[in-house]
């Protein structure tokens, strides 16, 4: 009885998808969290007739054949890269990137990191460092007596003193980009990392080669469409329950086999 099997590879894909759709809805307030998406392919296939072959009765040719599908597996789950509406915060170190590009990052294993998530945050000892305290590359350090800071869409950080009439230039944020971004490793809290998939990244100023820029006192938003994910939910659940009842059929029609004398 085949149909058990198939049917079985089809609920371990919609429980998958169901696993998804629930990630994307969890990070609804995720800032720059991009969707995900289940996808799926059909597994291979018995040829108990193939197509084009001959007739062995009269010799004709077999138009289509007897193909028979074993079910459904999963290849992979795609980021949508889409970018999420920009809130205003007004914070000095909020930072959204408009366009492409990722901010990068240091790793207290010296490794570099990639991340769109802008709510930066100054450590103790004035570094410009992300939520989880990882610092930025390049390394900018604001000093203590700076009064406020001025990042400009190029990315460059200016500081204002209150004993001096003009400002001074701190540093410059870059942006990262990659071939194929959806090739890039999600680490957890709003972190990436470079995989061959990715390829390696490129460097270059906000505002060149393709590069987004930077909005100060922005933050970008998940981009997660709830209305959306419900309805992909309950097409999944239902989806889930439909070939749950194909277990039950084949599992009666199973039982009625045994009970023939």
């Amino acid at each position: 009885m085949r149909a058990l099997k198939i049917a079985a590879t089809g609920m371990t894909a919609q429980q998958m998808r169901v696993e998804v759709i629930s990630n994307n809805l969890a990070n609804m307030s995720t800032t720059a969290y991009n969707t995900r998406r289940a996808e799926f392919a059909d597994l291979h296939y018995q040829q108990l007739q193939r197509p084009g072959s001959i007739n062995a009765s009269d010799g004709t040719v077999v138009p289509t054949g007897v193909q028979l599908g074993l079910g459904v597996k999963s290849v992979a789950v795609s980021v949508n890269l889409a970018q999420g509406s920009l809130t205003q915060t007004n914070g000095d170190l909020d930072l959204a990137i408009e366009g492409r590009g990722y901010l990068e990052v240091t790793l207290p294993s010296g490794d570099s990191a990639y991340t769109r998530d802008g709510g930066l945050k100054r450590s103790a000892e004035g570094q410009i460092v992300t939520s989880d305290g990882y610092p930025l590359v390049p390394d900018i350090t604001i000093p203590e007596d700076a009064t406020s800071l001025s990042i400009n869409a190029d990315g460059e950080v200016y500081a204002y003193f209150a004993d001096r009439p003009d400002a001074e230039l701190l540093g410059q944020f870059t942006l990262a980009t990659f071939a194929n971004e959806r090739g890039l490793e999600a680490m957890g809290n709003n972190l990436f990392k470079e995989t061959e998939a990715s390829g390696a990244p490129t460097v270059g100023d906000p505002g060149t080669e393709g590069l987004g820029v930077l909005r100060q006192g922005y933050l970008e938003d998940s981009s997660v469409d709830a209305v959306r994910e419900v309805t992909d939910l309950i097409e999944a659940q239902r989806a889930y329950e439909l070939n749950a009842k194909v277990i039950t059929a084949s599992d009666e029609m199973m039982a009625t086999n045994s009970q023939i004398r």
